[in-house]
């Protein structure tokens, strides 16, 4: 899995709210470019004015957290070109004393808002995403751009909750891709939670799968672009085509 520079996602070393590059940053994809940060608000530049966001301790994401977010962590003197905060919780994470990340260990180190750890898909598509090497897990280098990564995608994550909830409702989803340029219907959305969101009267999806989420929509969206030679929004496709279509992005 690779990311996704020049599309307006967070990909490693890309900050969010670039515009996409090309002609889908309009028809038939998309009409708002990437990323684009709502004018003033909590995360529009500003100082936050409370909630759960804007103040330390109050709320979902302002208490210490286990993992790589919150609590003491060992210290040490990072490799060159590490920040040495991320290379302690690299240590902290780094159970086994592999000097390397897992999966397993990743899901270990981080939380929801929920205080759920993120599920196993995630963390194994951003596993893939740093591992330069295919062996599946991640070095301190990988595991340093990953956490920001992480960082870049909780501040859009908050950016698109817009009640401050702690998670993202049906409205605030399609919100969310309508400024990140996908023109898609409510139903999708719907199919979206229904899929990715816990059974409730009101469901909604917390960081981890936002981040899922995207990242497969991305990486489906930038297969599809590579039929759609004509950029009309339509493809013909054979059973085979489709089948490798879907494959190769779960690889």
């Amino acid at each position: 899995m690779a990311a996704y520079p020049g599309q307006g996602f967070p990909g490693a070393g890309q900050a969010p709210g670039a515009a996409p590059a090309g002609p889908y940053s309009g028809a038939p994809y998309g009409g708002a470019p990437y990323g684009q940060p709502p004018p003033g608000g909590p995360y529009g530049g500003g100082a936050a004015p409370g909630g759960p966001y804007g103040q330390p301790g109050s709320g979902p994401y302002g208490g210490p957290q286990p993992g790589p977010y919150g609590g003491a962590a060992p210290g040490g003197n990072a490799p060159p070109g590490v920040d040495p905060e991320a290379f302690s919780w690299f240590q902290a994470v780094d159970a086994d004393r592999s000097g390397y990340i897992s999966v397993k260990e990743l899901k270990q180190a981080l939380v929801n808002s929920n205080w759920s750890t993120f599920n196993d898909e995630t963390c194994l598509l951003m596993i893939n995403m740093f591992d330069k090497t295919r062996s599946g897990r991640i070095d301190v280098y990988g595991f340093s751009a990953l956490l920001r990564f992480i960082q870049q995608w909780k501040n859009l994550f908050q950016q698109y909750d817009r009640d401050q909830s702690g998670s993202i409702s049906f409205n605030e989803l399609q919100q969310a891709f309508s400024q990140m340029g996908y023109n898609l219907s409510p139903q999708f959305s719907q199919l979206l939670l229904a899929r990715y969101a816990p059974r409730s009267s009101n469901p909604s999806i917390q960081l981890d799968r936002f981040i899922q989420i995207c990242m497969q929509l991305q990486s489906t969206t930038d297969a599809f672009r590579e039929k759609d030679t004509g950029l009309v929004g339509n493809v013909r496709l054979s059973y085979e085509d489709f089948l490798t279509m879907v494959v190769t992005r779960m690889m």
